[in-house]
């Protein structure tokens, strides 16, 4: 069987080397002209690491990533509102949480899947898929080469996918009203001792900073916004220290730190969960099919999950020797993943609601709630959530 993965993403590369580990001939397309850095860098949660250790790819992700302690919430005044022992979710989880820049974990992914025989093929934006004989699809790419494998995979991502469209009839994404500058920071003076994860919230506004070594950390500023405006480079580190030079440190010394051009600006956009994720021999993943806002902290990570059942039922199904068995392998797929991402995706959205929300008195009322909760309760909860459908016994 000839499978085709459209997007070289972290879903795309993850489930061509788990496909490649079985005996599968695979070749990922990938619009861009070399692997994809977008985004500052990602958490690794526990049930993302069991994903990596299944593909042979832990302890190369252990070398170039942090493991982080704690959780820690904060108001723009410097507050405390609540704190989350990550090691005990990891204990819980029997696996560790990495931090991560993503440049390092697609470098892993994407080295891992040459080694294995992957072929990727760059340069390769996808302009249509139509369906051609036999119900099979055929992919038309801007260059002017066409494919028709066995199967399609599409993780072209949330933005402009292709295979979305051709399944759903609609790839439109959903802006929820806030922007976020991320960024990298690095300094010769160890600012993250602990590799403590720090969340400050305000009124319509947020910055977080996620540790990945003692010296290192990416991060986030969130701004609530009507409506998409424009991107200027020039401006960004202007913009936010107009925002936050007023929030506790590390903030300023943070947004100073990083060079001008290492900062992003991207307004931010999800999906309405679907309830058809395949058509003809063409299934959706990641992204594409499920792409939960960067509050839910689980968007790579179920991109992992993705590729991980994937395998495992083609495994199950016997697809290297019986393609008859396409049809059904879809539609299990799909019923196991449905529920879970749909879950992770309005949890987000959820969270980021509460936080991006500009009225003064339901942000202080919101602190003060953070305040009480039982964090016990919310890690015991997130063990569970996201152990969903693994073999982690939480």
């Amino acid at each position: 069987m000839k499978i085709g993965i459209l997007g070289g993403g972290v879903a795309g590369l993850s489930t061509a080397i788990a496909l490649k580990q079985q005996g599968f001939e695979v070749e990922v397309f990938e619009r861009r002209k070399s692997t994809t850095q977008i985004g500052a860098g990602i958490v690794c949660w526990p049930n993302a690491s069991f994903v990596l250790e299944q593909l042979g790819l832990l302890d190369e992700i252990e070398s170039v990533a942090g493991i982080p302690t704690q959780m820690i919430r904060y108001s723009s005044e410097g507050d405390q509102l609540g704190s989350l022992d990550i090691n005990e979710l990891n204990q819980l989880m029997a696996y560790k949480s990495y931090s991560i820049l993503r440049k390092d974990l697609m470098e892993v992914l994407t080295s891992s899947a040459l080694k294995s025989g992957v072929t990727i093929r760059y340069n390769h934006k996808v302009r249509s898929i139509k369906t051609g004989a036999n119900q099979k699809a055929n992919v038309i790419f801007d260059n002017g080469q066409q494919i028709r494998p066995d199967l399609i995979i599409g993780a072209d991502g949330r933005m402009q996918s292709i295979a979305r469209q051709y399944v759903n009839q609609d790839n439109k994404p959903v802006f929820q009203n806030f922007v976020n500058w991320i960024g990298v920071f690095e300094s010769q003076e160890a600012l993250f001792p602990s590799l403590s994860i720090k969340d400050y919230w305000g009124v319509g506004s947020r910055f977080g900073v996620v540790p990945v070594s003692a010296t290192k950390a990416y991060w986030a500023g969130g701004l609530a916004c009507d409506s998409i405006g424009e991107k200027n480079p020039e401006t960004y580190s202007d913009e936010l220290l107009s925002l936050f030079h007023q929030w506790p440190e590390p903030i300023t010394k943070i947004i100073n730190g990083t060079p001008q051009h290492q900062i992003n600006k991207i307004y931010v956009h999800d999906h309405h969960p679907i309830k058809a994720w395949h058509k003809n021999n063409v299934i959706v993943i990641g992204d594409a099919a499920h792409s939960p806002l960067p509050t839910s902290g689980q968007g790579a990570c179920q991109a992992l999950e993705d590729s991980y059942q994937l395998a495992k039922i083609f495994r199950e199904y016997k697809l290297l020797q019986n393609t008859d068995k396409v049809p059904q392998f879809f539609e299990h797929f799909t019923e196991l993943r449905m529920s879970k991402t749909t879950g992770i995706t309005l949890a987000g959205r959820q969270l980021a609601n509460s936080i991006f929300n500009t009225d003064p008195e339901f942000c202080i009322q919101r602190n003060l709630a953070s305040k009480k909760v039982d964090y016990r309760a919310t890690i015991l909860g997130m063990a569970k959530g996201w152990s969903d459908a693994l073999p982690l016994n939480v």
